[in-house]
């Protein structure tokens, strides 16, 4: 019987080896390529190693566009983005997992189906609605329209339905408002949730591309996403600093997920079970 479970664990651990080498390779050639030269990156059969690691390439890529900037407008649009979704996702979550109202499960249910509603669906609309408010070019226009998730929304429900109803009545008795039981419990205890809403979201909004394309016409707004596109247009086929540039746009999501990435597995695993 242990022989049969160490084979078994073999085999399992062999193949999420496999995943995680599958997973890595892109992100090595990616970082291997940035310190290449054009000619090598281009060669065929291809060179795995740089012969001399271009080290200058992450120079010459920040001269080419101003990389500082999109910088600077990706940490103002995930920053402010994040604490606007989390402090609407608590809302939500709370109303639909503490009050008590008619029809509470079904109007749920309605928006966990709005999740099936693909994303390009919306973007005219959203699109009408940021112009006719005048938020082309700014940074609210990029951030507003995702601001309110029901996939957040849904795990820090489970969290909360997973807290004992009897804190709530207790502190009903006590005098405190549902505004106060919120935040001076249900957050306390909700910890973790919150923690992987936060890293999730901040990686959402880093990385999302499509979105500020669209409400962004001046270089001056462009996130660190849209600058690798316009990058890649104006820099033609040179791939070398294309890479340099993408590896340093990557380097703090990678970072992130890194040190914080068991609050994520903890958060969804637990979120998918509790209620």
């Amino acid at each position: 019987m242990e022989k049969k479970q160490m084979i078994g664990r073999t085999v399992i651990y062999g193949l999420l080896l496999l995943g995680a080498i599958t997973m890595l390779l892109p992100f090595i050639w990616m970082v291997l390529s940035s310190l290449k030269t054009q000619r090598e990156i281009i060669a065929m059969p291809p060179k795995i190693f740089p012969a001399n690691p271009q080290w200058g390439n992450y120079q010459k890529a920040f001269e080419m566009a101003p990389f500082a900037r999109f910088f600077f407008n990706s940490l103002i649009v995930t920053v402010f983005g994040v604490l606007l979704q989390v402090f609407l996702t608590i809302l939500m979550a709370f109303t639909f997992s503490r009050l008590h109202f008619p029809g509470r499960d079904v109007i749920f249910s309605l928006l966990i189906g709005l999740m099936m509603v693909p994303y390009e669906m919306l973007i005219i609309t959203n699109y009408s609605t940021i112009s006719q408010l005048n938020l082309i070019d700014t940074y609210l226009g990029i951030f507003l329209p995702s601001s309110a998730s029901v996939y957040y929304a849904y795990i820090l429900r489970n969290f909360f339905l997973g807290i004992p109803d009897s804190l709530y009545y207790s502190a009903k008795l006590d005098g405190a408002s549902d505004w106060k039981y919120l935040w001076r419990i249900m957050i306390v205890l909700a910890k973790p949730a919150l923690i992987t809403i936060v890293l999730l979201n901040t990686i959402g909004l880093w990385n999302t591309f499509l979105w500020p394309l669209i409400v962004t016409n001046v270089e001056s707004m462009r996130t660190v996403q849209v600058g690798l596109n316009a990058f890649t247009n104006e820099s033609g086929t040179r791939y070398d600093l294309l890479m340099a540039a993408t590896t340093v746009v990557l380097l703090p999501m990678l970072v992130l997920f890194i040190f914080e990435r068991k609050f994520i597995v903890t958060a969804v695993s637990s979120g998918g079970t509790k209620g």
